[in-house]
């Protein structure tokens, strides 16, 4: 521990502090806290439910298990990460927020992010929002053959725009965040454009294509694992070298 480091204890065991302290090297330097609030600083839900990093992890570390789940905090959280990074500790700080949402019962977990991932579980595009295989297909056939035929620049005899699904030996596979193939078509678009302009070799995948990933956000393990293993064997299946991660 470095000199001036406060080591935080409290006369309540906390469970949940310390089986998060189980998993992580060095324990995720929970015990380490300065007091400095460089991660409140820096913290976009700094204040949200009368809450900020600094106080949650106090709470953690003094075992107010109970009065943690009872707050809706966690679920502020973006994950985002700046409270690490800024932290001159290095207190994993993310990584307590993520095991503090195991807390709540599944079921109980936010109505939005619990509908999410059960939806992309249910489907091997990984969708969040139900996108099939087929109207992912027809979507970017229907954006590409529109550029083609009308933007000036990207027709069969200048550019020729394209947009793969499961081009075999391509080597990145690229995935998309659902709402645009279900909601703003044309966002997908200047990607495409900057790869091709790149000379980039790339392809979408029927399945595994979709980047979002509520089950990670939810800390349903199993969940997240499954979505990220279906995209990685699809690129796989395609021989890809580099998965392209636009989220």
């Amino acid at each position: 521990m470095a000199d001036g480091a406060v080591k935080i204890e409290g006369a309540h065991k906390s469970v949940f502090k310390d089986k998060v302290m189980e998993i992580l090297p060095d324990g995720g330097n929970l015990n380490s806290c300065l007091t400095c609030g460089a991660c409140a600083s820096g913290c976009p839900a700094t204040g949200m439910d009368n809450m900020d990093p600094r106080k949650f992890l106090r709470m953690a570390a003094l075992g107010m298990d109970d009065e943690i789940l009872d707050s809706n905090w966690p679920w502020f959280c973006t994950m985002c990460m700046r409270c690490i990074y800024v932290c001159p500790m290095q207190i994993n700080i993310p990584q307590l927020v993520f095991n503090a949402r195991r807390l709540t019962p599944r079921e109980e977990r936010p109505k939005g992010i619990l509908g999410s991932c059960d939806q992309a579980i249910k489907i091997d595009t990984c969708s969040a929002m139900g996108c099939s295989a087929e109207d992912f297909e027809f979507v970017v056939g229907d954006i590409l053959e529109e550029i083609v035929d009308e933007q000036v620049g990207w027709g069969e005899d200048e550019r020729n725009l394209q947009a793969p699904i499961d081009k075999q030996g391509a080597k990145y596979f690229l995935n998309q965040n659902s709402r645009e193939p279900m909601i703003e078509p044309e966002e997908m678009a200047p990607l495409w454009k900057i790869l091709n302009i790149a000379g980039v070799d790339w392809t979408y995948g029927s399945k595994g294509w979709a980047a979002e990933n509520y089950c990670l956000f939810m800390a349903d393990d199993e969940g997240w694992e499954h979505l990220t293993r279906t995209s990685a064997a699809k690129a796989d299946e395609l021989g890809c070298e580099v998965f392209l991660n636009t989220e």
